[in-house]
């Protein structure tokens, strides 16, 4: 069994791929492009991606001897899994293992953007904290706000959790009514229009698909209260950039936390990071010690799994596989 892996990868993923036979990582710390994936990869019975690889059709013919792909995440806009099935590759993904600490980050961007912790910690190490000032640096309570949850999957849920210990309204838009989460989390369900109308916190946990593409743009956005702000932990095609980029500016609403953008990453001088009233962080909502080690075992696992002809933990089409391969 030959692995290659397309980023350097914490050690206990790698570890058990080495059991199995022939590891090769990409050594750099930026991801290959396309033309040196190919190169690298050839030959490899198994991909160990990362969000930053598209994979789809093209490539997977210019590298036949692939059999299946593990996505060390648990979104997967980056591989087109049709083109994969039909050429009968299994696609894995990490989900679970990440709930719990990007759950934790959005809400920690709640904090950080409500009561300006960047500004104010940033007007300290420029040396301009001279008092006490009762006017400087006032933000937005958190405690008793309304969340808006766009998405309730398990990440969603799992901010909604946190927000209720601090005594939070919660709204939610999904697909379909939840009665069993506004019975277990004290929730609402709302359409999307109107969870924006009525949040004074705006979280978004869907994935990135052709609907949820600039699903908050600039009529999106000019709904929002004034005082609203809103956070993307999901994927930044969500969010139209620049429509936000506008909103911030003109104050249509009160300010942003970014974990994720689209292009990412902003290109330095993109007007995005010069605003104020937005905090950009670089896509670290699953970066603990412990989680990103899980999603390392898992992607391994997923991977050993599937190259064995085995059914992975957690796969995105290996029945559609197998009934392929058995026609």
């Amino acid at each position: 069994m030959r692995v290659a892996v397309t980023r350097g990868i914490p050690e206990a993923g790698l570890e058990l791929l080495r059991r199995e036979g022939d590891v090769v990582v990409w050594p750099e710390p930026c991801p290959p492009s396309r033309e040196q994936l190919i190169e690298f990869a050839a030959g490899a019975d198994g991909l160990l991606t990362l969000l930053t690889e598209r994979i789809d059709g093209e490539l997977l013919d210019a590298l036949p001897s692939v059999r299946a792909v593990s996505n060390m995440a648990v979104g997967y806009d980056n591989i087109d899994v049709e083109a994969a099935t039909a050429r009968g590759v299994v696609v894995c993904i990490t989900p679970d293992v990440l709930t719990e600490t990007t759950a934790d980050f959005a809400f920690a961007l709640i904090l950080a953007v409500a009561r300006k912790v960047k500004p104010a910690a940033d007007s300290v190490l420029r040396g301009e904290w001279r008092t006490w000032e009762p006017m400087g640096f006032l933000g937005q309570d958190v405690h008793g706000a309304t969340l808006g949850v766009v998405g309730m999957g398990r990440i969603g849920q799992a901010v909604a959790r946190r927000a209720r210990g601090f005594n939070m309204k919660i709204l939610y838009s999904d697909q379909q009514r939840r009665p069993e989460i506004e019975e277990d989390l004290g929730a609402r369900f709302a359409s999307l229009d109107q969870l924006l109308r009525e949040s004074d916190i705006v979280t978004l946990h869907v994935p990135l698909t052709r609907e949820t593409r600039k699903l908050i743009g600039a009529e999106q956005l000019r709904s929002m209260k004034r005082s609203a702000i809103l956070i993307n932990t999901a994927r930044g095609g969500v969010v139209d950039t620049e429509a936000l980029a506008d909103a911030l500016e003109s104050g249509t609403i009160w300010a942003a936390g970014l974990d994720v953008t689209d292009p990412e990453p902003l290109p330095a001088d993109h007007r995005l990071l010069r605003l104020p009233n937005v905090l950009v962080t670089p896509h670290i909502a699953s970066a603990s010690e412990a989680t990103r080690a899980q999603m390392s075992r898992l992607a391994a696992e997923n991977l050993i799994a599937a190259l064995r002809g085995e059914e992975p933990p957690r796969s995105l089409n290996w029945e559609a596989v197998r009934g392929l391969a058995q026609s």
